[in-house]
């Protein structure tokens, strides 16, 4: 019997996962507190931790891990930003689910984009109240704007596809362009220059954090939208508030936040927000926020538990081989030049 330690759980987390423990030789621990140096001790007696977004994977927490015996890691998510993947080489083996439903994160974008521009969300709260008042209401089209997507992966696509189909022109631009997909790159610069709207689909890393920052949105268009539902770090969230204040960026629609960890995924309405930063966009009328909720479709979180679930009983079952193993045995992470074929260590 494989003991998993879930760690950072919601209902709708273990609704998804708990029909596995009843055709597969898995044996669940569902905890609702996040994985960290000061709750590692609870994985104690597992084979396998399961950890998502804001967990702390990092060396000391690792350390521990191994030492307890802990063979695997499996992030229900694609991104892994949390975890030291090289201090796990040797000690941990690190799996994530690379597509768990890019059409889910990809129409949450289109959502709160449309919901910003055709001012949908002040509709909503006026006529709750029976204003039916159309002032101050007055939007604006997407037919024939430019958008600039930064990221041109599995989530990158399927939004182009979705602007094109709103008669929309659009530029991407990828430090890794594709061959062959009929996608107009260009550099970054010239992104933040022609772009209407920008949206970012890319994931974090050193070259990646803070790329919107304070010069970046100099060099764009006055009134420019930014729309993140990738990871919080890629923008400067001081440099957003700042050009939102200059009027120099029109609207933003975020999904993420840098310093979401201690925030999101709570019920925080009954007490004061000690994130100024994070208090005064919510505050601006152009600003909308959801808690990261870009995943949180039903097809999602099934894609998200059958691949996990798939992920941990590859490594016990397959000879410790997972297509979806991240590690630094080839310095690339996810593209191992092993193909798999081995164990990664």
């Amino acid at each position: 019997m494989i003991q998993i330690a879930f760690y950072d759980t919601k209902d709708y987390d273990r609704d998804a996962f708990r029909p596995y423990s009843a055709t597969h030789n898995v044996r669940f621990r569902f905890l609702e507190t996040r994985l960290n140096e000061d709750t590692v001790e609870l994985s104690k007696g597992c084979d396998a931790v399961c950890v998502f977004v804001n967990d702390v994977v990092n060396a000391k927490v690792i350390d521990k891990l191994a030492q307890y015996g802990v063979q695997v890691l499996a992030l229900r998510c694609a991104g892994y930003n949390n975890v030291d993947i090289q201090a796990a080489f040797g000690k941990l083996h690190v799996m994530h689910v690379p597509a768990y439903s890019p059409y889910a994160v990809a129409e949450h974008a289109m959502a709160l984009l449309l919901t910003s521009i055709r001012r949908i969300h002040k509709a909503y709260n006026r006529t709750r109240e029976f204003n039916f008042s159309l002032h101050d209401l007055v939007g604006t089209e997407l037919h024939g704007k430019t958008i600039g997507i930064v990221g041109t992966g599995k989530i990158g696509q399927i939004f182009m596809n979705i602007c094109h189909g709103f008669g929309m022109r659009v530029i991407a631009y990828d430090k890794y362009p594709l061959k062959d997909k009929g996608i107009e790159y260009v550099s970054f610069d010239t992104l933040c220059k022609e772009s209407d709207i920008i949206s970012l689909h890319c994931p974090l890393t050193e070259e990646t954090t803070h790329l919107i920052d304070a010069k970046a949105i100099d060099t764009m268009k006055k009134g420019v939208v930014i729309i993140n539902t990738s990871r919080g770090a890629l923008i400067d969230a001081q440099a957003l508030l700042e050009g939102i204040k200059a009027r120099k960026v029109g609207a933003a629609c975020l999904d993420v936040y840098e310093e979401e960890g201690d925030i999101f995924f709570e019920d925080r309405s009954g007490h004061i927000l000690n994130d100024d930063l994070l208090s005064r966009l919510i505050s601006m009328p152009n600003v909308i926020v959801t808690s990261h909720q870009g995943f949180l479709t039903k097809q999602a979180l099934e894609n998200i538990a059958e691949t996990t679930i798939h992920n941990i009983l590859s490594y016990y079952e397959n000879d410790g081989i997972c297509d979806n193993e991240l590690c630094y045995r080839c310095g690339r992470i996810e593209q191992c030049k092993k193909k798999r074929q081995e164990k990664c260590f």
